[in-house]
């Protein structure tokens, strides 16, 4: 397995992507570490990339004093509200904002530091049970309630496609989150800076890209199956 070809390979598949038409966005990769060590991590790292996406909280803080400052780490994964004080100073991004009590947590953290919390609020497009995330239709009211916490700045949406074997299947999940991207940025919420459109995993990333996916989150593709030791 060698990572540093994998990392190449994905870099590539996004160029092609964002050359097939990808509505003009730039998009950033994360690479998403769950599971994996800090000597597989470092090969990406060492290569100067350095947006890393974790799922637990628990893990993340385990890794961060292991790897480089420059590191932006995003917390991609469920966040619950007893963990947010653990993170405040150390998440670039928050991927999964979906309920207002969070929203109110990860304020009332942020207010002693000063400066808010760059949120991307998970919308469940496919309205999965097994997956967390606003209905369709809670997403621009629960938008407009959360604009008014100071600390917490939405920059955006996350989603997640159900897992296919043809990612082909999944390409309307993500025209629909860019729909509902467009219609809450027309909005002009106030505190609402809507820049940010986080979908896409190994299995579907180059379908999301041609959607409109500014970030995409990438682990197996890059570091191959996740070792459990």
């Amino acid at each position: 397995m060698d990572i540093i070809e994998n990392f190449k390979k994905v870099n590539n598949n996004i160029a092609n992507a964002i050359e097939k038409g990808n509505k003009g966005n730039k998009v950033s990769l994360i690479a998403v570490t769950k599971n994996h060590t800090i000597e597989e991590i470092s090969n990406i790292v060492n290569q100067n990339h350095f947006l890393l996406g974790e799922n637990r909280v628990q893990e993340l803080l385990e890794k961060y004093d292991s790897l480089p400052e420059e590191v932006q780490w995003h917390l991609i994964g469920h966040l619950q509200k007893n963990k947010v004080k653990y993170i405040t100073d150390k998440v670039k991004l928050i991927h999964s904002l979906d309920s207002y009590g969070l929203a109110k947590e990860i304020n009332k953290r942020m207010k002693p530091l000063e400066k808010p919390m760059d949120c991307l609020v998970q919308v469940n497009i496919a309205e999965e049970e097994s997956k967390f995330g606003l209905k369709i239709a809670e997403t621009i009211p629960f938008i407009e309630e959360v604009s008014h916490l100071p600390f917490v700045r939405i920059k955006g949406l996350m989603t997640m496609a159900p897992y296919v074997e043809n990612p082909e299947e999944v390409r309307p999940v993500f025209k629909e989150a860019y729909n509902i991207f467009q219609q809450v940025k027309e909005k002009n919420i106030p505190n609402v800076n809507m820049d940010t459109l986080s979908m896409g995993m190994t299995n579907d990333y180059q379908i999301a890209i041609e959607e409109g996916a500014t970030i995409v989150r990438v682990g197996s593709a890059i570091f191959g199956p996740r070792s459990y030791n």
